[in-house]
């Protein structure tokens, strides 16, 4: 049960940080060439979680379901910070409206870049 609560603070905690900085990203991008914001949001959370892997467990954990702050931050809070549903919906978006180029610019972008600075966030403290 306490693992239960530690994932959803962690989650609520992620949504509402998501949604804060894609709002503040919107207000100031009102008209992207493509969704800078959820980009942004990704990026920041795949070198975030990165981080937090290399400095807490000096890697990437394997099988730490019962380690709170694996919870906590781990699968809560980066978990709901990152989204690849939205990723999802923008590039399907872009796809149907036939803006081909920015699409792929998105996806590869999107993929490529959030396993990068995972990469950099991880091997920053290893």
């Amino acid at each position: 049960m306490f693992n239960l609560l530690l994932v959803s603070l962690g989650g609520g905690l992620g949504a509402v940080s998501r949604f804060l900085l894609g709002a503040k990203i919107q207000h100031r991008y009102p008209d992207p060439p493509f969704p800078v914001a959820m980009l942004t949001v990704n990026l920041l959370g795949s070198l975030g979680l990165g981080i937090f892997f290399g400095a807490f467990f000096g890697g990437i954990p394997i099988y730490e379901y019962n380690n709170p702050w694996f919870l906590l931050l781990g699968v809560g809070y980066f978990g709901a910070f990152t989204t690849f549903s939205t990723f999802s919906v923008e590039a399907v978006t872009l796809l149907h409206d036939a803006k081909y180029k920015k699409a792929f610019l998105y996806i590869v972008l999107s993929i490529a870049g959030s396993v990068a600075a995972f990469i950099a966030g991880i091997y920053w403290f290893i």
